[in-house]
């Protein structure tokens, strides 16, 4: 598979730590040392996950080399639905006018974005599909509590759109060489450690430390799964860009994998924790500063213990 076009889209409002110090009385300095988050964004009354991931299509648009009509796939993934019937995927597909071609949408928490490129990965074998468009879209602050002192200061909203082929299309296609994603709810506090119920209280994260401990765990673990699978070693990887969650998580995934710093891509100072959105956007800041030959391996992991990690070569 090979990925033609990225896009993103950030809203302009932007929330910093002084927010939350007038609401909770949580300190700029504690917000740092606990998250590394300094600001984030917030989408405008206006906006919502449908809107964020239309105008990341729209951002895509100018770079893709070939008309959007030729896209046979579209998959959404989110876990702050604005509507659950008229789906992401769906309200994408009016945005860009291509009819009759299968759609859906789907959600495994902050892994989502894995799970969907894995999910074109399958059509594209059965032979369904040639060209796909995945968008990650998340609006968190729709379900944030943001009084909640846990985890009201964590969220951020933004979107992402990936258009993938199944074979190559031009020379500056990136090769998505192999995606894999797993589910690990039976382990620790999975079903009760993060967890967005709509009718109750939004999002809610009463046991931190367990998301913690495994998130620092599994990301891991799925980077060292994917070089195995394809041969490699950490010497041969450029960049890691790990679920935009928490600094100290990213930090402590490159201590684990005994990634230099510099290697370990991260958003989440400026723009909090945008969920299965954060990798996406920050393969679209990374972007133009790749070089040929490069590899990066995407590691993510979500509530429900969901987990996964896909390799990339420039």
């Amino acid at each position: 598979m090979y990925l033609n076009a990225i896009g993103a889209y950030l809203p302009e409002a932007v929330v910093d730590n002084q927010y939350f110090e007038e609401l909770n009385n949580l300190t700029d300095e504690w917000i740092v040392s606990r998250t590394g988050i300094r600001e984030r964004r917030k989408a405008a009354p206006h906006e919502n996950t449908q809107t964020m991931g239309i105008a990341a299509v729209q951002e895509a648009l100018p770079r893709l080399p070939y008309g959007v009509e030729e896209v046979d796939l579209i998959v959404g993934a989110t876990y702050t639905p604005h509507d659950t019937i008229v789906t992401l995927g769906h309200a994408i597909q009016h945005s860009i006018d291509v009819h009759d071609i299968p759609v859906v949408t789907i959600s495994a928490a902050c892994s989502s974005l894995v799970n969907a490129v894995e999910i074109v990965q399958g059509y594209f074998a059965l032979g369904k599909a040639t060209k796909a468009l995945v968008v990650a879209s998340e609006h968190n602050t729709a379900y944030n509590v943001e009084t909640d002192e846990k985890a009201g200061h964590l969220w951020g909203d933004g979107a992402c759109a990936l258009f993938i082929s199944k074979e190559r299309q031009t020379d500056s296609d990136i090769h998505i060489v192999d995606v894999l994603t797993g589910g690990a709810a039976t382990r620790g506090k999975a079903t009760e450690s993060v967890t967005l119920k709509p009718l109750a209280k939004g999002i809610i994260m009463p046991n931190g430390r367990d998301v913690f401990i495994h998130a620092c765990q599994y990301m891991p673990k799925a980077t060292i799964d994917i070089m195995e699978r394809n041969r490699l070693n950490m010497d041969d990887i450029d960049y890691v860009i790990p679920h935009q969650a928490n600094l100290r998580i990213t930090n402590n995934v490159a201590e684990t994998l005994r990634l230099p710093a510099h290697k370990a891509v991260s958003n989440v100072e400026y723009l909090g924790n945008t969920g299965c959105a954060g990798c996406g956007i920050g393969l679209w800041e990374k972007k133009e500063k790749l070089q040929k030959g490069q590899r990066l391996i995407i590691t993510v992991f979500g509530g429900g213990y969901s987990y996964g990690a896909m390799l990339l070569e420039v």
